[in-house]
């Protein structure tokens, strides 16, 4: 009982900590030997990992939503879930990330190397919308909620950005450390930076419109299109010359949005 008292005072960090443990966990125990013994991650070490990395968020979403809020708090996740009718300026958002990635990747191939012509992945539909779907029950139908009770919109979904960054870096580490070398890191500092931007975008939209369906849509449009139009068979050269300039270009989009929002986006809540 202790616990669970614990737990629904604090229901951010419990929150956080379970979606670490699980994630980082399921990573470690699929691809942590792989890299003591300096191999490559082989595919089948793969489901298992992405099976910790989606599941946990999205689990422990729902969980922690019965936990705090009971039934009526499940009710109130599932129809932020089914909310679809909204402006359709606001659908016209999804293609904001499409756009950004060719605007940066097309002058890149033509100026620095052509590796970075985009291609066309199908695969990445798939990828891009279990990401979406999953992931945001637990980032934007928990924890952005929970954390909107004392932060303004801009202040969440900063912090929110930076839970989420980080949340990648077990398993990106394991699984292109190896083949990408010290490249890695010059490619995940500003992949880092770049998904505390994207938060601040998702956030906006929610605010606005408050449907859950359309943040679910927004990552799935995110992690879509670069899993779709950005070049995987050169990655360890390229991703750290493409997310340095796709940080800034969708920071760029981000700064515009807080100064034409500034007032909704940094009062405090009553």
């Amino acid at each position: 009982m202790k616990i669970m008292e614990w737990i629904r005072r604090r229901p951010v960090a419990s929150y956080f900590i379970l979606v670490f443990l699980i994630s980082w966990g399921g990573s470690l125990l699929g691809g942590g030997v792989y890299l003591l013994q300096g191999k490559a991650i082989e595919l089948k070490d793969t489901l298992p990992m992405g099976v910790a990395m989606i599941g946990a968020p999205t689990l422990v979403g729902i969980v922690m939503t019965y936990i705090c809020d009971g039934r009526q708090g499940l009710r109130d996740l599932f129809t932020r879930m089914k909310k679809w009718k909204i402006s359709g300026r606001w659908y016209a958002t999804l293609l904001i990330f499409p756009i950004l990635i060719l605007v940066v990747l097309i002058p890149l191939s033509i100026l620095i190397t052509p590796k970075l012509t985009p291609n066309f992945f199908a695969i990445g539909i798939i990828m891009g919308l279990v990401a979406g779907f999953f992931e945001e029950i637990g980032w934007m139908g928990f924890a952005y909620p929970k954390m909107r009770l004392k932060l303004s919109i801009l202040q969440a979904s900063i912090v929110l950005g930076f839970f989420h960054a980080l949340w990648h870096f077990t398993a990106d580490f394991l699984g292109n450390y190896l083949s990408f070398g010290m490249n890695w890191f010059l490619y995940f500092a500003p992949f880092f930076v770049f998904v505390v931007a994207l938060r601040i975008i998702i956030a906006w939209v929610y605010e606005n419109t408050g449907s859950l369906l359309l943040t679910q849509l927004l990552h799935a449009s995110s992690s879509g299109f670069l899993a779709i139009l950005v070049p995987i068979r050169y990655a360890g050269e390229t991703w750290p010359i493409f997310y340095a300039v796709y940080a800034i270009v969708i920071w760029l989009v981000a700064t515009i949005i807080i100064l034409r929002n500034e007032h909704q986006l940094v009062e405090q809540p009553a």
